[in-house]
Formats: structure tokens, sequence, C-alpha cells
């Protein structure tokens, strides 16, 4: 019987706190973003003085991690080593911090941060996915 895992407003709390614990441990203010498995904004968190275009920049990211199953930081890289044919993917956001949500090997939904430098939104976005594993 196949059992598919749901990813509940509470756990996407769980997930964000884990996040943000990490961004003010680094005193970074971003903003984190919780999709849902089928790409529904679930849980959206701005800290204070984050920039006002890491809103939606952290739910596209999200997105991104979810339609294709993988971290965005591959698209960029992919980008990065002159491949620009894959800017024109639909719905792609490539750059790093936006990381799928995995339990039991099923992806659960997406988390993305914006806010500041690429790797340490992807760091950030690290630590939802750690909370996400262990549902």
């Amino acid at each position: 019987m196949y059992v598919k895992n749901a990813l509940t407003f509470a756990d996407a709390k769980q997930i964000a706190a884990a996040a943000e614990a990490e961004a003010l441990k680094n005193n970074w203010r971003v903003t984190i973003a919780v999709l849902d498995d089928g790409g529904n904004l679930l849980f959206l968190q701005r800290l204070d003085e984050a920039p006002l275009g890491s809103i939606v920049v952290a739910q596209e990211k999200a997105r991104t991690a979810l339609l294709f199953k993988r971290p965005t930081k591959v698209f960029e890289e992919i980008i990065a080593s002159g491949r620009t044919a894959m800017l024109t993917l639909p719905g792609a956001t490539p750059i790093e911090g936006g990381l799928p949500l995995l339990n039991n090997g099923q992806i659960i939904g997406a988390i993305g941060v914006s806010g500041v430098q690429s790797p340490q939104d992807a760091q950030i976005a690290g630590a939802g996915v750690e909370v996400a594993a262990k549902l």
C-alpha cells in the first residue's frame, strides 16, 4: 500500500523555526517560504529588515526546488557553466537557496530562502531540510 506523507502547517512552522534560528544565529535578515507538495504557500516569514524583494524570490526558489525535485543551486551551476538555454525553463529560478523537503524519500514540499548571499540562503534552508527529514 502506498502511503503519502503530507506536510502540515505545524510541520511548516517547525521547518521555518529551524531556518529562522540559523538566520538569527548569523544575524542574517531573510524571508523564509515553505511550500506544500502541490506548490502552495504554507508558511511565509519575513524577518525584520529583510529586503522586500526577498518575499517573492524566496517563494520562487522554493517552487523551483519543488517542481524540478532538486536544489536551485543545480540550475545556477548549469547556467554559470555556459548553458544559458536553461534560463528559458518555465518556472525555474536559478538562484541558490531553494531546496526540496524530503521525508522517507518522498518530496513533501520545499523551502526557499532569500535576503543574503545565495550560499547563506542555502545554509539557512538546509536547517529546515534537516527538520523535514525527521518529521
